[in-house]
């Protein structure tokens, strides 16, 4: 599995609102490595963040995926629609 597919497929299975651990991914793609896995995780993450499809947070606040060290979680991002969380 790649790191954005496991990125993706966590984050949707969270739910909106719901934010996942970027070793969650790592966990997903590589269980016996996956610290090894982490930087292709947060840079498959920065990918998915330029096209829209995930937002970073820390400490519950959006950050920018460029600019933001330490402490991080995935999300869906906010919906557009009227009524949906």
């Amino acid at each position: 599995m790649s790191p954005e597919d496991a990125i993706l497929s966590l984050v949707i299975e969270r739910g909106a609102g719901k934010t996942i651990c970027p070793s969650e991914a790592a966990r997903l793609v590589d269980p016996n490595d996956w610290r090894g896995r982490l930087k292709s995780v947060r840079t498959a993450g920065r990918r998915l963040a330029a096209n829209g499809q995930i937002v970073w947070t820390k400490k519950g606040k959006p950050v920018d995926p460029e600019t933001v060290k330490g402490v991080v979680r995935f999300g869906l991002p906010p919906s557009d629609e009227p009524g949906e969380a």
